[in-house]
C-alpha cells in the first residue's frame, strides 16, 4: 500500500500578530515545518508550535528562510555562501534546540520561499543552505523541490531527503514552481487540487502547468493553512487519498 506524508508551514505568527491557521492544519498533516524568526515567527511562536506539533503526533522539522519580515521571506537575497551556511545553520540549530527543550526531536529542514526557490535554481545556493542544516543537526532529513538543484545537493551531501510536491501551486517544465503573480501559479479549488495530487502520487512525477507528467520522486506534498480555501483543499487532499488507499504517515528519508 503506497504511503503518503503531508506538510504544513507553521508557526508564521508573530508576537501578538497570528498568520494561518496552525491548529486546523496539526489535525490534518503528519509533519510541520516550523519557521525560525528570520522570515516568520518568533521564540515563544517557536516554542507553542513545536510542543503542539509533537503534542499531535506530527513530525517535526525547522524551516529557514532570509531575514525578511517584511516581505515574508518572498523576496531574492544575494548573500555569499559562507554567510548562507551560516544563516541556515543559526536557524537550524534554534529550533533543534527547541524541539529538544520541548521533548521532541528535529527530524527534518525545508527552507523557506526565495531562499528554496533560488537553491532550487542554483547549486552553490543549495550546498550552502543544507551545508548550514547539517552542521547543526547532522543525519537531519532535507525536504527538497524534487528533481531540482536542492535534490541534487542533499544527495551530494550525503543527507537523506524527501522530494516535495505542492498541492497548490503550479509547475514549469524544468520542475521550478511558477512565480507568484503570474496567470495560474497558485491552485484555488480543493476538489481540483486534490485530483492534481492523487495522479501526481498515482503517477510518479509532478504534473507541470502544459499537463505533462515528469518522473519525480513524490514523498511529501505541502498544503498551506493561509487562504480562504487552504484549510478545505487540506481536508480534501486528505479525505481523497485515504479513501484512494493511501497511508499517510511521515517520510523516512531517501538515500542517495
Amino acid at each position: 500500500m503506497p504511503t503518503i506524508d503531508l506538510n504544513a508551514d507553521l508557526g508564521e505568527s508573530f508576537g501578538p500578530w497570528p498568520m494561518g491557521r496552525d491548529a486546523d492544519l496539526l489535525g490534518i498533516v503528519t509533519s510541520a515545518n516550523i519557521a525560525c524568526g528570520m522570515h516568520a515567527g518568533d521564540w515563544d511562536v517557536m516554542a507553542k508550535t513545536i510542543a503542539a506539533a509533537a503534542e499531535n503526533g506530527v513530525g517535526v522539522g525547522a524551516h529557514p528562510g532570509f531575514p525578511d519580515l517584511q516581505g515574508f521571506g518572498r523576496r531574492d537575497m544575494a548573500m555569499p555562501v559562507d554567510s548562507l551556511r551560516n544563516l541556515v545553520c543559526y536557524q537550524v540549530g534554534a529550533a533543534r534546540a527547541m524541539a529538544e527543550a520541548a521533548g521532541a526531536q528535529l527530524r527534518h529542514v525545508k527552507l523557506h520561499g526565495a531562499m528554496a526557490n533560488m537553491a532550487s535554481r542554483d547549486l552553490a545556493v543549495a550546498r550552502a543552505c543544507l551545508e548550514g542544516a547539517k552542521l547543526a543537526a547532522p543525519g537531519v532529513i532535507a525536504v527538497v523541490i524534487t528533481g531540482t538543484c536542492q535534490q541534487q545537493a542533499a544527495q551530494d551531501l550525503g543527507l537523506p531527503w524527501a522530494g516535495e510536491v505542492f498541492a497548490d501551486r503550479a509547475y514549469q517544465s524544468d520542475l521550478t514552481l511558477v512565480p507568484r503573480g503570474q496567470p495560474g501559479a497558485v491552485l484555488h479549488d480543493p476538489t481540483d487540487a486534490a485530483s492534481r495530487v492523487l495522479r501526481m502520487i498515482e503517477a510518479g512525477g509532478i504534473e507541470t502547468q502544459d499537463g505533462q507528467i515528469c518522473p519525480a520522486a513524490v514523498d511529501t506534498i505541502c498544503l498551506h493553512g493561509d487562504g480562504d480555501t487552504a484549510i478545505a483543499m487540506a481536508r480534501a487532499i486528505r479525505e481523497m487519498l485515504e479513501q484512494s488507499g493511501i497511508t499517510l504517515c511521515s517520510f523516512t528519508g531517501r538515500q542517495g
